[in-house]
């Protein structure tokens, strides 16, 4: 007789209000219902804590993303200083886009980190690009950097109001100032608006700190279509693939993007929770960004008594 399989599968989800007014299809909201459900820390950063584990404490995600473009993470601290595009408006200046959203060529990215060289070099933190889209500043390891928030967080928001207080502040406002002064001027951001495109007119700072001495995970394989989780499968060891396009095997897959509840439930949770219920697998692991926390096994299946899920976001 075989042995009861051991294997496991983790889904991670957007807040489930991303989802809207949208309903769950019956062959996922029975099981679900019959689910072990538990609460958790919202957020980003708390849902992919949860996965990986890293020593000392903190969130440096320039150095986790700069391990993963470059091979000199270890010999200093880093931050991302990413290509945006921000609007004015009668209190400031928002966040539109940024990174990806961009969608520099390396052409392009080259050209802007040119013109930002001297400046960002004659304040003792240069600046280059390994990829378009992620932009670094490299400091001295011994650097301490007030924590900054991510672009994820901060679409919409004012641009300064993002920055650290004080004397830190200051300096970091200075050298956004600059740095937007020559963007602006910079001649490839009008051929980017005669194609149609954003042009890049600021920077954003976010993700500084130094490489982790150790980073953990459980699991051994990683699906992930997003840098920082990639880069975390790396650092921790795992094995980092593409999100296939719909649910197979084992280990760790990173949901967040989607916004169409049928086709999550069609193309993976329902295939999911088929192999619980066959034996294929052990658990699936439902883990959503605003702390919902869903626990599937096998022997659930007799909780008759237990009604389906009602509203996704209920």
């Amino acid at each position: 007789m075989a042995a009861p399989t051991t294997a496991s599968a983790t889904l991670l989800l957007p807040a489930r209000a991303r989802f809207g007014a949208q309903a769950l299809t019956p062959e996922v909201a029975r099981p679900l219902g019959r689910a072990d459900r538990q609460a958790r820390e919202a957020g980003e950063r708390a849902q992919l804590e949860r996965h990986f584990d890293m020593l000392p404490r903190g969130w440096p995600v320039a150095a986790l993303t700069r391990a993963f473009d470059a091979d000199d993470a270890p010999l200093s601290t880093w931050l991302r200083a990413d290509p945006a595009y921000v609007r004015p408006d009668i209190n400031g200046a928002r966040l539109l886009a940024s990174g990806d959203a961009l969608q520099l060529d390396v052409v392009e990215a080259e050209a802007f980190i040119a013109a930002l060289r001297p400046t960002f070099g004659d304040a003792g933190m240069p600046i280059d690009a390994p990829r378009p889209a992620r932009w670094y500043l490299r400091l001295p390891r011994e650097a301490k950097i007030a924590p900054m928030t991510a672009p994820s967080e901060a679409l919409g928001g004012d641009l300064f109001e993002h920055l650290p207080d004080g004397p830190e502040g200051r300096r970091w406002r200075a050298l956004l100032s600059e740095a937007q002064v020559l963007l602006h001027q910079h001649p490839m951001n009008a051929e980017r608006m005669a194609a149609g495109k954003p042009p890049v007119n600021s920077l954003w700072f976010w993700g500084g700190g130094v490489l982790p001495d150790h980073v953990t995970t459980n699991h051994a394989i990683v699906h992930s279509n997003e840098i920082t989780v990639r880069a975390l499968a790396q650092v921790a060891g795992s094995h980092g693939e593409d999100l296939p396009t719909r649910f197979a095997g084992t280990g760790l897959f990173d949901l967040r993007e989607m916004r169409d509840l049928r086709q999550l439930c069609d193309l993976w949770l329902d295939p999911a929770f088929d192999a619980v219920r066959d034996g294929v697998l052990a658990s699936v692991h439902v883990d959503c960004e605003d702390g919902t926390d869903w626990t599937l096994l096998r022997p659930q299946r007799w909780r008759f008594w237990r009604k389906p899920h009602g509203a996704f976001d209920a």
